[in-house]
């Protein structure tokens, strides 16, 4: 990771956008309970084009398929343990093969694996709000993200990238568990109007990361840009990790009907605000695909556009 961390402190980075967003436009159903982790089993291929589309846009950073990928969401599916080992392994080696076939390198480009919430694998969207139940605490939660962690931390990933976290709970929980593991972890919340969606301090779960050695970044993914914007403030009162951001296009998801709306609107007109307010790692989540990457991309490159 040494590569990374220098081309850090030359420039931000640009991110990837959302997978699932990138299947769907290349002509798969993302639509079932286990969202692009279903194409990730039964068209691997589609994966490792989604992620090279991705590269050729202009990112530099993939974010792997395993956001969904659980042992107990996929045994409600009826997929083994050995099935999941499987797939958690596979979704870092697609994400390899595509920087390799895009004529990137470990030195230029990484594969970052991604991490759900809890919320994520019972696709009732609790990861928008943190509900998880009075039996979901900080212990259960870093028993039920044990294993996944491990298991990624075992593969050849770069990173791990712990998305779209809801609550200060679950950020403990996987600061913990990240901390026993060695590998980078970053820490990426998903906010509301000026609070984590739990309605929780942005403060609090800036310090959560500040606390953990192998932490390199903080920062907030799945949520509007103006939200995302007005909590990278606030995480740069609390610390001086990098800061990360990707947020979504702007569109609303009702977990209910499974369907997207509203209005999708522009990142790249953030960009140098972004920027301005430390962050380092630039890109979008749910709705973002590789036109929207390939403008934050040029506006990187150059900001004077």
């Amino acid at each position: 990771m040494s590569q990374f961390f220098d081309a850090l402190r030359e420039a931000p980075i640009v991110l990837d956008g959302g997978l699932g967003t990138r299947l769907d436009a290349r002509g798969n159903d993302v639509s079932s309970v286990l969202w692009s982790a279903e194409v990730l089993r039964q068209r691997p291929e589609e994966v490792r084009a989604a992620h090279l589309d991705f590269f050729e846009a202009g990112a530099r950073i993939a974010t792997t398929s395993s956001y969904q990928v659980s042992y107990d969401g996929f045994a409600r599916a009826g997929i083994t343990t050995a099935e999941v080992d499987r797939l958690l392994d596979l979704s870092v080696e697609l994400a390899i093969q595509a920087r390799a076939e895009a004529g990137l390198t470990q030195q230029n480009a990484w594969v970052f694996a991604s991490v759900g919430p809890y919320g994520a694998s019972l696709g009732n969207g609790s990861e928008y709000t943190g509900d998880y139940g009075p039996n979901f605490g900080v212990d259960a939660l870093r028993d039920w993200h044990r294993a996944r962690l491990l298991r990624l931390a075992q593969s050849s990933a770069d990173a791990l990238i712990c998305e779209t976290i809801p609550s200060l709970d679950e950020a403990r929980a996987l600061a913990h568990e990240a901390a026993d593991l060695g590998l980078p972890a970053i820490l990426s919340f998903t906010v509301g109007d000026g609070a984590l969606r739990s309605g929780e301090s942005l403060a609090n779960a800036a310090r959560i990361a500040q606390g953990v050695e192998n932490i390199i970044a903080v920062g907030v993914n799945c949520s509007e840009a103006t939200h995302a914007t007005a909590a990278l403030r606030r995480f740069r009162e609390e610390t001086d990790l990098p800061l990360v951001v990707y947020p979504n296009s702007g569109e609303h998801w009702n977990a209910t009907e499974r369907s997207w709306s509203g209005v999708a609107g522009s990142l790249e007109s953030y960009v140098d605000e972004w920027v301005s307010l430390g962050a380092c790692l630039i890109g979008g989540c749910c709705r973002v695909d590789i036109e929207g990457i390939a403008k934050i991309a040029s506006r990187l490159t150059d900001p004077a556009e």
